[in-house]
């Protein structure tokens, strides 16, 4: 199969026939064979009706349905498991993704081997103040802290080689570090290209300003789980020795200082320096603990579920069971 078009969405029921319509136009055009998988995300509208209506007339339509709202994440996720296309496309279904560009996205992976390549809505139609500002500072700190060179990182209109997904980890609210997480599995070659932006034209946006403050602390963890996610003690452990060597200096200086130099001074526990050391020894050793646990969880952590699919739509599955 050369196309699985992933396409997660939340009460989008007025966009996902016009949306299928049009790809479908584009891969007949370029007599792709394809899959379309619907990950409905908990919408509380007709969303699965239609899904559900559009499957009956395509067999190339697959559905997953979430049983409530657990973020794109997971429902990228649930994609990635399911996509069997060689080459995978992400877009949104509110049809300011242009399905036109689908073929030469296509092309740049098959043809000019990059392990992705992210969209860059380089002229868009939202809020200059509420959308487009707020995103340039956030694009502009993802380059800086990441080391991936894109202008967009929130783009939804992404092209993928299959090894791709089936490599990386979405979970949290992480799909907007998509090309970070590649990158940190050993795809670095990660290309760029500009794609239309489209007015939205049903419904009304579902991020608010807080997607860019929950997009900034995502942005530490991820830099922070690239550099010591597979071996925290790395940083805790050499903070933790760090600090205790500073407490167990302090404790060293004030036996010395007690015992040879002025024995008959204040008490110990009466200098600023004996709580000095004492706290840096504790949380020296806190830290060094902290490390230690960290490298246990990540030896002993196991794949977990992180949503609940209430139902799936899956043509070709159906087919082989009537057939057997």
């Amino acid at each position: 199969m050369d196309l699985s078009i992933i396409i997660p969405l939340l009460n989008e029921e007025e966009s996902l026939e016009e949306l299928h319509d049009w790809i479908v136009k584009v891969m007949r055009s370029n007599q792709f064979t394809y899959e379309i998988l619907f990950i409905d995300d908990g919408s509380t509208d007709g969303s699965w009706k239609t899904i559900t209506e559009l499957s009956r007339s395509n067999p190339n339509i697959k559905g997953i349905r979430f049983n409530t709202n657990f973020g794109k994440s997971q429902a990228l996720h649930a994609g990635f498991k399911a996509a069997k296309g060689n080459v995978v496309i992400t877009m949104d279904a509110d049809l300011q993704d242009n399905p036109e560009e689908i073929p030469e996205l296509y092309r740049l992976i098959k043809e000019d081997k990059f392990d992705l390549v992210s969209g860059w809505k380089k002229k868009r139609y939202d809020s200059v103040l509420f959308k487009n500002m707020p995103s340039k500072l956030f694009n502009w700190a993802a380059r800086q802290t990441s080391g991936v060179k894109l202008h967009d990182f929130n783009c939804g209109l992404k092209a993928f080689d299959q090894k791709v997904i089936k490599s990386i980890e979405v979970s949290g609210e992480m799909h907007r570090y998509i090309p970070v997480l590649a990158k940190n599995a050993g795809y670095g070659n990660i290309g760029e290209k500009i794609v239309k932006h489209q007015a939205r034209k049903y419904g009304k946006t579902k991020f608010g300003m807080e997607r860019f403050i929950n997009g900034f602390l995502d942005l530490l963890t991820i830099w922070f789980v690239s550099k010591f996610g597979r071996q925290p003690m790395h940083l805790f452990g050499a903070l933790g020795v760090l600090m205790f060597i500073i407490g167990f200096g302090f404790a060293i200086y004030l036996g010395i200082d007690k015992l040879f130099i002025n024995p008959y001074g204040r008490l110990i526990t009466d200098r600023p320096q004996f709580f000095i050391a004492l706290t840096a020894m504790i949380i020296g050793t806190q830290l060094f603990l902290a490390g230690f646990l960290g490298e246990i969880l990540i030896r002993s952590r196991k794949n977990e579920t992180r949503y609940t699919i209430s139902e799936e739509i899956d043509p070709e599955q159906k087919a082989n069971e009537y057939s057997s």
